[in-house]
């Protein structure tokens, strides 16, 4: 554990000691203690003392050198370790690293920061000697955290201090069963500590107005996406899964696009559900020949931010021939364009906050 934040720090320092004058940087520690929220009844089992754990970061500063900062009024933007102790043995522990963002309101008093990232768990489930751990189906996951805090830099010197409120949420998204994942809801609170001696003045050269009234003509976009994926019956077996989809966006501002568009999903666990279903349950009236294939169509909004942007879309199955979780269905995640045209995605489709998949996606914007 020493070493690993030792690491870190090391890593943090000399990032700095490279920046150029466009940035600064700073270290935050963040101690937190909360619950884990139960969001359903299978993991009441679980659910024991108050997780505690340590969030550390490093974050880099933006003074709106480029136009993308001023937009978003100067985030900051960073990498984070985690370790969140569980305390039940049968949950292990998680540890955990991410990319992430922090975006400031009411005179940067008040940050919101949101991280992606992934988690390794100490103790995920086995058959026969964890057959208990149903949140955890791998020692691999995903994990999102998002942070709110009160925040004061430079209290005394370059130290600050910082309080608020955390969550935490680790799954593996369905690649592999069984996968309830954990919300821990915490209280955070912790110190920041800025590297340089002060700070850079902001930059306001963007004209607000042209952003505004910025727009393009209607682009169309091709993406195939794929990912590997189980049902919720364990032991049932990964399969590959496809999606192809088409659709069109109209960017109406420089954050801000619309987005029209359909999916084809060839996910290939429905196949081996929808014979396990016709044979343990034949009162269901499955043949066990039920097409697995799906058709949905959606309606999404695209925020760009620098060359990255996040997207949310809203679907609904047209073709839908075997029911699996409900006919809509919801896609959040990232692209990142390289070049004009071309794009990659990791995206994570579910229905409601039950996760299907996650995806990683290639695509064209023409």
């Amino acid at each position: 554990m020493r070493q690993i934040i030792l690491c870190v720090f090391c890593l943090a320092f000399s990032l700095s000691f490279a920046q150029d004058k466009t940035h600064t940087s700073y270290i935050d520690v963040n101690y937190f203690r909360g619950n884990i929220a139960l969001h359903n009844n299978e993991i009441l089992h679980l659910i024991k003392g108050h997780p505690d754990g340590v969030i550390l970061s490093w974050n880099k500063k933006t003074y709106g050198f480029e136009d993308w900062e001023q937009r978003f009024n100067y985030p900051d933007y960073g990498v984070s370790f985690a370790y969140q102790g569980m305390k039940n043995p049968v949950l292990g522990n998680n540890f955990s690293f991410y990319a992430h963002y922090n975006f400031y309101f009411f005179n940067r008093n008040l940050m919101f920061r949101i991280g992606q990232g992934m988690a390794y768990n100490t103790n995920p489930y086995d058959r026969e000697t964890n057959f208990k751990n149903v949140a955890f189906g791998t020692k691999f996951g995903s994990s999102t955290y998002v942070m709110l805090n009160y925040k004061k830099e430079r209290i005394i010197d370059r130290f600050g201090l910082q309080a608020g409120f955390s969550l935490i949420h680790y799954s593996n998204a369905n690649v592999k069963s069984p996968n309830n994942g954990t919300n821990s809801i915490t209280f955070n609170i912790g110190i920041n500590y800025n590297l340089e001696d002060t700070n850079l003045e902001y930059q306001h050269t963007l004209d607000k107005r042209s952003d505004q009234e910025y727009s393009e003509p209607i682009k169309y976009n091709l993406a195939f996406r794929t990912g590997i994926n189980e049902s919720d019956i364990v032991g049932s077996g990964q399969y590959a899964m496809y999606v192809v989809s088409a659709y069109a966006d109209k960017r109406i501002n420089k954050t801000s696009a619309l987005q029209l568009g359909a999916d084809v999903f060839f996910s290939n666990f429905l196949k081996e559900l929808i014979y396990y279903r016709s044979v343990a349950f034949p009162d269901d009236g499955l043949t066990g020949n039920e097409d697995h294939k799906r058709i949905g169509v959606f309606a999404g909004h695209e925020l760009f931010i620098n060359q990255t942007s996040l997207i949310t879309q809203l679907g609904y199955y047209v073709y839908y021939p075997f029911d699996f979780e409900g006919r809509t269905y919801v896609r959040i995640g990232l692209k990142r364009y390289f070049a004009k045209k071309w794009f990659g995605a990791l995206t994570l489709k579910s229905h409601g906050a039950k996760a299907e998949g996650v995806e990683f996606g290639i695509g064209v914007r023409l």
